[in-house]
């Protein structure tokens, strides 16, 4: 009974050891070989439907909004694929809103657009728009917010969909803003921009390969 114990002690050892080595081996992430298409190249971006940064449960809203920037080829996983060289939220007679009142919030650029994972069935491109800082005022009340807005690029449409996550921003410094907007609150920013390149109707395409 005993070398029975001893054997299947032996075999599962094994066998840990074996799934050990096989998990280091699928998580290893493989350098990737990112084809922008033109690059480089310019490209501009307008809103398709609201943007919406959400802070502490308040949604502050766009109805209009646009960046423009470069986009070109890269290597290495994470990669970055474009740089935003300039985004607006709002513009004259079009402001963004919210409970607290209008918004106005200024971008510190340039954010990055960084290319993780690309599934060529679907020419879906995941990653994130990188960079992100901008100085936000609402009333009396002025914020920064930093740090990242995860989403995905799809080839057919050039739609760039933000679709932050919690975690992914956060509150770094607040001014006459109360538990309304607290330093170290966690805003989500969600939104699609149509991307094209600039002066043009061509729709850039992003695509991943292995070396």
């Amino acid at each position: 009974m005993q070398k029975s114990l001893r054997k299947i002690a032996l075999v599962a050892g094994a066998a840990t050891a074996a799934i050990g080595l096989t998990a280091g081996t699928a998580s290893a992430v493989p350098s990737t070989v990112w084809t922008v298409t033109p690059s480089p190249a310019n490209f501009t971006a307008t809103n398709s439907g609201n943007i919406v940064l959400s802070v502490n449960g308040v949604p502050m809203t766009c109805t209009t909004s646009g960046a423009s920037g470069t986009m070109q080829s890269a290597t290495g996983n994470p990669a970055t694929v474009a740089n935003i060289n300039a985004i607006n939220f709002g513009a004259s007679g079009s402001p963004c809103t919210s409970v607290l009142g209008n918004v106005v919030t200024v971008a510190v650029v340039p954010w990055t657009v960084v290319a993780v994972d690309y599934n060529a069935a679907t020419g879906v491109t995941t990653g994130h728009v990188g960079n992100v800082d901008a100085n936000v005022t609402v009333g009396a009340c002025k914020f920064r917010v930093t740090g990242k807005a995860s989403g995905t690029y799809t080839n057919s449409t050039g739609a760039l969909a933000v679709n932050s996550v919690s975690g992914d921003l956060t509150v770094v410094s607040a001014t006459n803003c109360g538990a309304a907007v607290p330093v170290g609150a966690k805003p989500t920013f969600k939104g699609t921009y149509l991307v094209k390149q600039t002066g043009t109707s061509v729709i850039p395409k992003i695509v991943g390969s292995n070396p």
